[in-house]
């Protein structure tokens, strides 16, 4: 099933990501943004290339130039268009998905995604239009940037929130979890930069994702076992595009990547005035941290560009999504699990005795649970309509999908963004109440099935 959302155009390579589907959403995509030029990267995966240079192609040949980065991570490719002359950007990469999927994320010319009108503009064109060609001496060219890493490293450094020296005189011992993926050489580079001594875990950029793609809890024995092994302070684990980054902590447990952004926001909001800003699916932790600080913590429908939207109507000072997605618009406006890393040896380095279990013990033990449902021959309004019977006194928000709050917890159904699935997440303190709320909230879903 072709995926067509504000997360990209998504798909599995040769089922429903085809050549046909790439021509004719790539032109949708430069028609859509006025395109002169674009910048292209993409992660490890073994399809890429072959969809790079016909993604290239397909531009120089509609008469727009193209800034090649080759293999790069999806904050980078965003933050060069932000800095460049570029009208937009192409990243090639399905993040979180298995490797038979790829994708096209597309990006505005201040390196941010696509706006939900766009996106409808982009899908209307792909479908209806009829697409001309330019002249064989019109056709656009292609240039190599060779330097995108350096500069994101170079400005991940310059930020106020990392104090360069302070990070070094600690000389941390971490782990790198970079599951082969597009952030193999830019995490390193960073943490060295860092004075760091690193151990290396999956940072061969061969599309194999030797432990999943997701840097989910399961998938992070392996790096658990190195940072116990070798000593580390704390292992980073990123995704293939490396827009998303979880946390072990020193004892070598995995501690989910909801505490990669709340790290983050208590770094930041010590330091400086103003809100955050989250999707519905985040955890109340963030609440907690801004509670701290005495700031709101506003939410967003799920999705990035959704999340940058509202912290841009709000001058939020940070935000993300609870996937270990860090936003922080000092630097840009895109998920960035490069400035993540930073931003927790920051953090780590300001609290000289404390480390990750010490922060997770000063915050309530939530638990998420989370399942997936598959949408074939399912009617989801009768589902929210049986869950908002089930739980008839609960705060109830249909922003995104339906999220029912209580004070013992919430529950969060909504379509996925990135897979033809529903997604069913549960949150609370309470011991056992998440997977309550979840396996409550999956019954009902399945008698509707």
């Amino acid at each position: 099933m072709l995926m067509r959302t504000v997360s990209g155009l998504r798909g599995v390579v040769g089922e429903d990501l085809t050549p046909d589907v790439l021509l004719r959403h790539t032109r949708a995509f430069l028609k859509v943004i006025g395109a002169r030029k674009v910048a292209i990267g993409r992660d490890s995966r073994v399809t890429g290339p072959a969809i790079d240079r016909m993604v290239s192609a397909l531009c120089e040949l509609s008469g727009v130039d193209v800034m090649e980065l080759g293999l790069a991570t999806t904050p980078t490719v965003e933050m060069v268009v932000q800095q460049t002359d570029c009208d937009g950007g192409i990243i090639i990469t399905a993040s979180h998905n298995p490797a038979q999927w790829n994708a096209l994320k597309f990006l505005n010319s201040d390196g941010t995604f696509l706006v939900q009108s766009q996106v409808e503009e982009l899908k209307k064109i792909a479908d209806n239009d009829s697409f001309s060609w330019q002249p064989w001496d019109k056709i656009g060219k292609v240039t190599v940037h060779n330097g995108g890493d350096d500069d994101h490293v170079d400005a991940v450094l310059a930020l106020p929130y990392v104090n360069v020296d302070l990070i070094r005189s600690k000389k941390f011992k971490v782990a790198i979890d970079a599951v082969n993926g597009a952030g193999c050489f830019i995490f390193t580079k960073l943490l060295k930069k860092l004075g760091c001594d690193v151990v290396e875990l999956n940072v061969v950029p061969d599309g194999v994702f030797p432990r999943g793609a997701e840097p989910i809890p399961e998938s992070l024995v392996g790096l658990g076992e190195t940072v116990r092994k070798e000593g580390c302070c704390v292992g980073f684990a990123s995704d293939p595009d490396s827009d998303r980054c979880a946390l072990v902590s020193e004892k070598g447990r995995p501690v989910g990547e909801e505490y990669t952004l709340a790290i983050a926001e208590d770094l930041v909001l010590a330091h400086s005035e103003g809100d955050l800003a989250v999707n519905l699916s985040t955890s109340r932790l963030s609440d907690d941290i801004a509670k701290k600080y005495g700031r709101k913590a506003l939410r967003s429908k799920v999705g990035e560009i959704n999340v940058t939207e509202v912290i841009r109507a709000n001058n939020c000072v940070i935000g993300g999504e609870g996937n270990g997605g860090v936003i922080l618009p000092a630097l840009h406006c895109g998920r960035d699990g490069i400035l993540a890393a930073a931003l927790v040896l920051e953090w780590m380095a300001e609290h000289d005795k404390r480390g990750i279990e010490d922060f997770v013990a000063s915050l309530p033990p939530y638990v998420m649970a989370k399942a997936k449902v598959s949408v074939e021959g399912l009617d989801v309004d009768a589902v929210f309509a049986a869950l908002k019977k089930a739980w008839p006194d609960a705060q109830m928000s249909e922003l995104d999908g339906l999220k029912l709050d209580m004070p013992e917890g919430w529950v969060h159904v909504r379509k996925s963004n990135t897979e033809p699935i529903v997604r069913v997440m549960t949150e609370s303190a309470i011991p056992g109440k998440a997977d309550e709320l979840a396996k409550r909230a999956g019954d009902i879903i399945s008698s509707l099935a």
